[in-house]
């Protein structure tokens, strides 16, 4: 059984085959499993890299990999893999759908308030 922010090994036999990769030169190469489990613990705990607990490695190492796999679009093609299966499982609703609010900003104008130094009815004058 996985531990809280690490991926069970079903979860990771999903993805493995995108974080394949050679290292012929230098030290040995850390687990990628291992960084995207750090990865995964910093974006659940919102924490700064920093302040990354030392059990996923060197935090600048964490977070070179994630701009690497960012870089190549492996996280969306473990979204993807992730739609497919849910979707093949039935367990997709296409009907229900949701607008998180924190990332819709509101103009002063949605709340009926005017844009600024400008006159709501043009025929009033002062």
């Amino acid at each position: 059984m996985a531990k809280r922010y690490e991926l069970s090994d079903e979860a990771w036999n999903l993805v493995a085959d995108l974080f394949t990769s050679t290292h012929t030169r230098g030290r040995p190469r850390s687990s990628d499993r291992l960084m995207l489990d750090g990865v995964l613990w910093l974006l659940r705990s919102s924490a700064p890299w920093r302040d990354m607990p030392e059990c996923f490695g060197p935090w600048r190492t964490v977070y070179h990999r994630f701009r690497l796999w960012r870089n190549r679009g492996t996280f969306d093609q473990m979204l993807k893999r992730l739609h497919l299966k849910l979707n093949d499982q039935g367990l997709i609703d296409l009907q229900t759908w949701m607008i998180d609010s924190t990332a819709v900003r509101a103009t002063r104008a949605s709340s009926g308030a005017g844009k600024k130094g400008v006159l709501m009815n043009p025929q009033i004058t002062l």
